[in-house]
């Protein structure tokens, strides 16, 4: 039986609350079925401002996302994490900032995600997520250094996705006809050769899920907690 003595301790680098709170509550329920009913590694999460956040995407000075990042980040080794992670992919275009910046190794959400699909022996990626997101090299790159292919969505598609993200979904609000309007975009990649999308926004699970989508998901939030439960108990500390 592992013990909080054997198990790396988690710190999660957080910018929006709901998708920070899905991948917190994903790696408290999903770790038991690997450990005892109710059990977790340690788990410890900071979050700034989204609204700082938002500025500096806005400005485009992704070194700026960077500091906000590597601050939390040194809040969270100060409390003993072992590792860290972000369920946020916009702001890990910062990530080549961040990493040999940091003291403490983290989990890269794209990579999760990328290796994922190679596994499951998907071939072309359909990308959703916040305008930032989808127009950046964040995914484009990893899944490209797997020999996969990706579709990114039109520039219309991707308007109205961020809007929806940042207007209703970062705020706790769902409606049906943003779910609604998600699978329709879901549906034209599949028109387009997909066989797979990445929910590529953390909140984007709060509405699509394996039941709904027109594709199988590659769900980023639930990846990346699953991989993190696996790396702080198959790589323990000490």
């Amino acid at each position: 039986m592992q013990t909080l003595n054997n198990m790396q301790h988690i710190g999660i680098v957080g910018c929006s609350a709901e998708g920070a709170a899905l991948c917190y509550k994903t790696i408290c329920i999903e770790s038991a079925q690997y450990l005892e009913p109710y059990d977790h590694p340690q788990v410890s999460m900071h979050t700034l401002s989204l609204a700082d956040y938002v500025q500096c995407i806005q400005n485009n000075d992704w070194d700026a996302v960077g500091e906000l990042m590597l601050n939390s980040a040194r809040k969270l080794t100060a409390a003993g994490a072992d590792f860290l992670l972000c369920p946020d992919n916009t702001i890990h275009q910062a990530f080549d900032y961040v990493r040999p910046r940091s003291e403490l190794p983290w989990l890269h959400i794209a990579e999760v995600v990328s290796n994922h699909a190679l596994a499951c022996g998907y071939q072309r990626i359909g990308i959703t997520g916040t305008q930032w997101l989808v127009m950046s090299e964040v995914y484009p790159q990893k899944l490209q250094q797997l020999g996969l292919k990706y579709l990114r969505p039109t520039e219309a598609e991707s308007v109205e996705m961020n809007r929806i993200i940042m207007e209703e979904l970062v705020c706790g609000h769902f409606f049906p006809e943003s779910t609604a309007y998600f699978q329709s975009v879901i549906t034209r990649m599949k028109a387009s050769g997909c066989d797979a999308v990445v929910l590529g926004c953390t909140e984007i699970p709060l509405i699509i899920n394996a039941d709904n989508s027109p594709l199988p998901i590659l769900d980023s939030t639930r990846l990346l907690a699953q991989a993190a439960i696996k790396k702080a108990l198959i790589f323990p500390n000490g």
